[in-house]
């Protein structure tokens, strides 16, 4: 007797269809097009994990930027003044402590300006 792909070739189904769940129209509803969408939507999911991370950096950069121009600088002065002062914070705490502490902010600010031997 032949054997069948019956149960196995359900079962995969199934599965394709509880991933594309609440998908519109023929998406979510019919083999062939459920399939590619999902092949599509693991491709932007690949490349997306990667451009947020490019997103996010340039989030930050914006905001440290606008903040030390508040105070007199400019970014690419900011960063080779830590840099000089052996200030080792990344662009993501930088920028929430733009946000959230200013006064730390403000700390920061000055010993960047005295590494860089501006006044303060």
């Amino acid at each position: 007797m032949r054997t069948l792909k019956g149960h196995a070739r359900a079962k995969a189904k199934r599965r394709l269809f509880k991933k594309v769940k609440g998908y519109r129209g023929g998406r979510g509803g019919l083999l062939r097009t459920a399939k590619e969408t999902l092949i599509r939507a693991g491709v932007y999911a690949f490349r997306d994990r990667r451009v947020r991370k490019r997103e996010f950096r340039e989030l930050w950069i914006i905001r440290i930027n606008a903040a030390v121009r508040e105070r007199g600088l400019r970014y690419s002065e900011f960063i080779h003044g830590l840099q000089k002062a052996a200030i080792t914070l990344d662009r993501r705490t930088l920028s929430e402590m733009a946000v959230a502490d200013p006064a730390g902010f403000d700390s920061v600010v000055v010993k960047v300006k005295a590494a860089l031997g501006s006044p303060a």
